[in-house]
């Protein structure tokens, strides 16, 4: 449940004052960009390259920045404080104000910026997916930017719980594995781990850049390769990563029962906790 109160620019208020208006075409349009992040002990989890992200497909969707990253830092963290929240979640949105026919009244900023936070949720022990064919356009070149324009995602998602299932994995127009509406995809067959390329049209995840470039688990190998939904489906485990749900295993896809073991997952699972765990201990040394 949204905590009691947000960011909005500058300004901390409660989420029930109203802060936004009719005529913001980001707000009418999903003309944005946003990222959801990890607060641990009092610490936005990987900042860093979250806003390399934001910057990234702020420039793409041609969205201004409001302020740099060391600012809007310091803003989240009076948030944190604000709602008595060291651990949760946190999203950051940045709607675009000037544009198209229906732009009204400005503020006098080309763009808002608003952080909201939230009790973390509990994801259970795994998750049932559903396959949503030619739901990513890989060759789109906005393709991976983690936009407002969610509606698509959120449909997806609501038709595949009504069947029964967690979440949805979303093929490409060659018929590849893509990604889940909110979270990337991996499969391991022994100790060889593999998820979907960009180029097969996923969001490039944080936890998922953390575990190709970052972590190490001694005898695994996590890389890049195009897969296709029997690749899923006769892998030894599947699994899927995001900001909030760390590395969570996959028992079925569709009427199929999924994985023979969880060993890598739960090996790989280790060394990240290690890495989120190190990575917050080193930023709150920075500011002792």
């Amino acid at each position: 449940m949204l905590h009691q109160f947000i960011l909005h620019n500058d300004q901390i208020q409660k989420s029930t004052d109203l802060c936004l208006a009719p005529g913001q075409v980001g707000l009418l349009s999903g003309w944005g960009v946003f990222s959801t992040l990890r607060v641990a002990e009092g610490v936005p989890f990987a900042w860093e390259r979250h806003w390399a992200r934001i910057q990234r497909d702020a420039a793409a969707l041609h969205v201004p920045l409001p302020q740099g990253p060391d600012h809007v830092r310091r803003k989240m963290l009076e948030l944190v404080e604000a709602n008595h929240a060291p651990n949760c979640t946190l999203r950051i949105a940045i709607v675009r104000n000037g544009g198209g026919m229906w732009a009204g009244p400005s503020n006098g900023r080309p763009s808002d910026l608003l952080a909201l936070t939230a009790d973390s949720k509990n994801w259970g022990d795994g998750v049932k997916l559903a396959y949503v064919r030619e739901a990513r356009h890989a060759a789109s070149e906005f393709t991976g930017a983690k936009m407002l324009s969610w509606a698509m995602n959120l449909t997806w998602l609501e038709s595949a719980q009504a069947r029964g299932f967690d979440e949805v994995i979303l093929l490409n127009e060659r018929g590849e594995v893509a990604e889940c509406t909110s979270a990337n995809l991996f499969i391991a067959n022994g100790s060889h781990v593999y998820t979907p390329p960009l180029s097969s049209g996923c969001l490039p995840g944080i936890t998922r850049e953390v575990l190709l470039g970052e972590v190490r688990a001694p005898g695994i190998r996590v890389e890049e390769k195009a897969l296709l939904p029997g690749d899923l489906e006769a892998a030894d485990e599947v699994f899927i990563t995001s900001t909030t749900r760390d590395l969570l295993p996959v028992f079925q896809i569709e009427d199929k029962k999924i994985g023979r073991t969880d060993h890598t997952r739960q090996a790989l699972t280790r060394v990240f906790s290690e890495y989120v765990r190190n990575y917050v201990a080193a930023q709150k040394e920075l500011v002792a």
